[in-house]
C-alpha cells in the first residue's frame, strides 16, 4: 500500500516544522492531533486528509518507535478512491535535526515495487504487511520525514509527516 511504501522509503523518521520550497504556499506544516494517522505509529497527515485519494484506516509499527538493528514490521490498511496510475510522484524530505539528508522527487510506481505492488494500483481496499531490516548504523538523533504523494495531474494522494528519535 502507498502508506507502507512511504514508510519503506522514509523509514526512521517523521515531522517537519517548515514546508519545503516545493510545497505550494510554503509556510508551516502544522501538527494537529486530529490529523493523527490511526494505529501505533508516529505518523500525522500534513493537512486535513478528507480530500485525499488515499484514506488510511490504520498503520501499526512494531516496534514503535523503530530500533536500529532490529526488524521493523509494518501493517497498514486503507482505501483508494481512484486508481493510481503511472506518472504519480512522491516528494520525500528527510531531515536529521536541521540537516536535510534527502529532498527528492521519486516515481511512485517505481517506489511501490519495493512493497510488492505494481501500477496501476486499482481503486478500492488495500492492506499490506511488510518487514524491513533496519541498519544497526543509524546514527542516534531526531529524524523528521515529510512524504507528499500526488498523481500525475497533481491531485493529492496523501501527505504524511513524522518524527522519530533513535537512541544509543
Amino acid at each position: 500500500m502507498l502508506l507502507s511504501t512511504l514508510l519503506l522509503a522514509a523509514i526512521g523518521t517523521a515531522s517537519v516544522s517548515a514546508s519545503p520550497s516545493w510545497m505550494p504556499g510554503g509556510g508551516q506544516v502544522v501538527i494537529n492531533e486530529d490529523w493523527k494517522v490511526p494505529g501505533d505509529n508516529p505518523l500525522y497527515f500534513c493537512s486535513d486528509p478528507k480530500d485525499n485519494i488515499a484514506t488510511i484506516k490504520k498503520v501499526d509499527l512494531s516496534p514503535n518507535p523503530p530500533v536500529p538493528g532490529e526488524p521493523l514490521s509494518i501493517t497498514a490498511s486503507g482505501d483508494l478512491s481512484e486508481t493510481v496510475d503511472e506518472g504519480s510522484k512522491m516528494h520525500l524530505q528527510v531531515k536529521y535535526g536541521l540537516i536535510t539528508l534527502i529532498n527528492q522527487e521519486a516515481d511512485l510506481c517505481e517506489t511501490v515495487e519495493k512493497a510488492d505492488l505494481k501500477c496501476p494500483i486499482k481503486k478500492g481496499e488495500l492492506s499490506l504487511t511488510k518487514e524491513v531490516e533496519l541498519p544497526r548504523e543509524i546514527p542516534p538523533g531526531t529524524y523528521h520525514v515529510l512524504a507528499d504523494v500526488y498523481t500525475k495531474d497533481g491531485d493529492k494522494i496523501t501527505c504524511l509527516t513524522a518524527t522519530v528519535a533513535f537512541h544509543r
